[in-house]
């Protein structure tokens, strides 16, 4: 059997799942910590902000290493 073609968009589409888990993992902290901590929130906001950040940029390098491969 003989299988052609690439596995590019399987990659990215695998990277896009983390990127969305890791987000709703993100956010689901954050809330938690409001929750209990409702003071706590001028400290909290500016981490999940930063913990969104890195976590898309890990899905965004996910599509450039797509169309690079």
């Amino acid at each position: 059997m003989n299988i052609t073609g690439n596995l590019n968009a399987i990659g990215y589409g695998l990277a896009a799942i983390g990127g969305g888990v890791g987000v709703g993992l993100v956010f689901a902290a954050y809330i938690n910590g409001v929750a209990r901590q409702p003071e706590a929130q001028r400290v909290l906001q500016p981490l999940a902000f930063l913990g969104l950040a890195f976590t898309e940029a890990l899905a965004i390098l996910g599509l450039v290493f797509a169309f690079v491969l």
